[in-house]
């Protein structure tokens, strides 16, 4: 049985099932690229962060209206 298998051997056999699959990060939808271009635009200035206390009040503010 696996789980009887020494930690490091574990290890290694999730390594190689992991590098057999397809890569998940596949773009199908672009949402990588989307993330991507927004860390860009925080990088470079030409966007601000959002405190968690403005999302929470645009939130707030968008269910009241």
């Amino acid at each position: 049985m696996v789980m009887q298998l020494p930690e490091r051997q574990r290890a290694q056999l999730i390594a190689n099932l992991l590098a057999s699959l397809p890569s998940v990060l596949i773009d199908q939808d672009e949402g990588v690229a989307e993330a991507l271009r927004r860390d860009a635009d925080l990088n470079n200035g030409s966007q601000r962060a959002m405190s968690l206390e403005e999302l929470d009040a645009a939130i707030h503010n968008r269910r009241r209206d």
